[in-house]
């Protein structure tokens, strides 16, 4: 029996989402084969356009959408984007058009919990939703078709229901999905939407802290690490340092670290002009948005910072203060805890120190960590392709020149 082939393309914006959808499309045509149709070829093609990471209406994606899978020749298109969309203020987490066989993720609904298998899943289901349709009869034949597989390699997505985008977790009970169908005149016909505007505004901001990587910005942090811990080191060897430390109580200690932290994302903000201002082409909300990702993106990198110093930090005091002459500077008893204590205040202090005495190492690493960054150098690649595009419309072939200049001799 011959096979039908389809085809199903990945289209994501350059970066992260360009890695997850190469790691996927080599085993998304076996698993397809299972939950879509197993009578037919699947052949997954992975691709990058910058618009999918530009603009904030899914519309466009949509549209851009459509043209590319017209260009490729593909059946269907998934557009995996980093970009937050809404419908009106519930946070979209994906959506499709069952006729124009295009459908789009949005990569910050889908949280910051393990995102691979998520939209691995979200993938299947939204190809799924376009073979059989949205409505009640092809969403009950797409259920009853997995149902009847045996198949134990694939039981995960034999117990996933057809009407999920992926399959129920711990963050699903508090932040439920619902599925709409549209039966207006608009081009989409299913949608995958958070409830709860509160629980949806969180799962939109930890997924952008997710999309932002925060844990790729930190070797930009090599220079601020060794002038902090140089500074912090030669402080230790003063007993003003440990005095400090002893008079500290515990929640003292904890307004220094939280002050020392939000001075050094203030810093980082204000040095390498990471806040989004007002602009006309931008929904207000939308910039509050974006400053709030990207200062917790920061805040996420200044604690794997604050961290690596105290562990060195608890080194250094060990190596540099005998237990002998921290006795002879400090009244009252004396033991290990004051060790820690002096840890964490340096580690604090040095934190401030390190802030304003260096610079970061690589400030493209740390401004491409900022959605409003990301979008411009997208928008401006888009732009260049499309310069070129038309330059190459215009100007004329070797053989049409030739022909044009024959012509004009005659």
């Amino acid at each position: 029996m011959s096979h039908e082939t389809l085809s199903v393309g990945l289209v994501t914006p350059p970066g992260y989402p360009k890695k997850l959808s190469e790691q996927l499309s080599g085993e998304l045509p076996q698993l397809l084969r299972y939950y879509v149709r197993d009578e037919c070829e699947w052949n997954v093609d992975s691709s990058v356009d910058p618009l999918t990471g530009v603009t904030e209406k899914p519309e466009e994606v949509l549209e851009a959408g459509c043209r590319r899978k017209e260009n490729e020749n593909w059946d269907y298109i998934v557009c995996l984007t980093d970009l937050p969309f809404f419908d009106g203020k519930k946070p979209i987490l994906a959506e499709a058009s069952t006729d124009k066989k295009v459908a789009i993720i949005s990569l910050p609904g889908l949280g910051s919990t393990p995102m691979v298998k998520r939209i691995r899943q979200s993938i299947l289901q939204l190809v799924n939703e376009m073979y059989y349709g949205s409505p009640e009869k092809g969403r009950e034949e797409a259920q009853q078709r997995v149902q009847a597989k045996s198949d134990q390699q694939n039981e995960e997505l034999k117990d996933k229901g057809s009407k999920q985008l992926f399959k129920k977790g711990s963050v699903e009970r508090l932040s439920p999905i619902k599925r709409v169908t549209k039966e207006d005149d608009s081009s989409i016909d299913v949608q995958y939407i958070v409830k709860s505007r509160i629980s949806g505004a969180l799962r939109i901001l930890t997924g952008m802290v997710r999309a932002n990587r925060p844990w790729a910005i930190f070797p930009a942090f090599k220079k601020v690490i060794i002038f902090a811990f140089a500074t912090g080191s030669y402080a230790l060897v003063f007993p003003t340092l440990w005095q400090l430390s002893n008079s500290y109580g515990l929640w003292r200690m904890f307004m220094l670290m939280i002050a020392s932290s939000f001075l050094m994302v203030g810093w980082i903000v204000m040095a390498h002009n990471l806040w989004e201002k007002p602009r006309q082409d931008r929904a207000k909300y939308l910039r509050k948005l974006y400053n709030v990702a990207t200062v917790l993106t920061l805040l996420v990198t200044i604690g794997i910072y604050y961290v690596i110093l105290f562990f060195m930090f608890g080194l250094a005091v060990l190596a540099f203060i005998p237990m002998g002459l921290l006795e002879s500077q400090l009244s009252g008893p004396v033991g290990y805890d004051n060790y820690f204590y002096i840890t964490w205040t340096v580690t604090s202090i040095s934190i401030i120190i390190g802030a304003l005495g260096s610079a970061l190492e690589n400030e493209e690493v740390v401004l491409s960590s900022t959605y409003g960054y990301r979008q411009q150098q997208r928008y401006k690649t888009a732009n260049e392709s499309n310069e070129r595009e038309k330059d190459s419309q215009q100007t004329p072939f070797p053989t049409e020149m030739k022909a044009n200049k024959a012509n004009a001799e005659r």
